[in-house]
């Protein structure tokens, strides 16, 4: 609807157009700061003239609309983008706390936790007191290959918490 009221207002403006410089046929002379301009000797030249004034004057307003919307949307953007940022640092530093604390309450249960005996075996007697310990396996364990680090899961309640 709006682009048939467009089309039916730019055909009457050129209708306009054309009736006026059709009508107007007399001699005239078009000065610009104070300097004839050559090659204008009738008024339809000069009402020409006008409508190409009026023409780069609506193409530079156009222009000038455009690259401001442009800096409004591009501005809106980046405060949006700021506004982002700097809820995910937020988050992300709220997320680091709450690691470190777990962390820490993990790290204390384990040195809280007695570190266990061995118990004597058979036919060797208990160690002197002050001297380690050396653990020996047993003769018919089998032999444990070192777990890499990435594969041991870790046992707290933060890390299997499933949100």
């Amino acid at each position: 609807m709006l682009l048939f009221v467009g089309l039916v207002l730019a055909v009457a403006a050129v209708a306009a157009a054309v009736g006026v410089v059709m009508a107007n046929s007399a001699p005239t002379t078009l000065t610009v700061f104070g300097e004839a301009v050559p090659g204008v000797a009738h008024q339809w030249q000069v009402f020409l003239a006008g409508g190409a004034v009026a023409t780069v004057f609506i193409v530079g307003m156009m222009v000038t609309f455009i690259g401001a919307g442009r800096t409004i949307r591009a501005r809106r953007d980046l405060k949006e983008m700021r506004a982002k940022h700097e809820k995910s640092l937020t988050t992300l530093e709220m997320e680091k706390r709450q690691l470190q604390q777990e962390l820490a309450r993990v790290r204390r249960s384990q040195a809280a936790a007695p570190a266990p005996v061995p118990a004597p075996t058979p036919g060797r007697s208990a160690p002197a007191p002050g001297r380690p310990v050396a653990s020996r396996p047993a003769p018919n364990a089998p032999a444990r290959a070192a777990t890499p680090r990435s594969q041991v899961k870790a046992a707290s309640p933060f890390f299997d918490r499933a949100d």
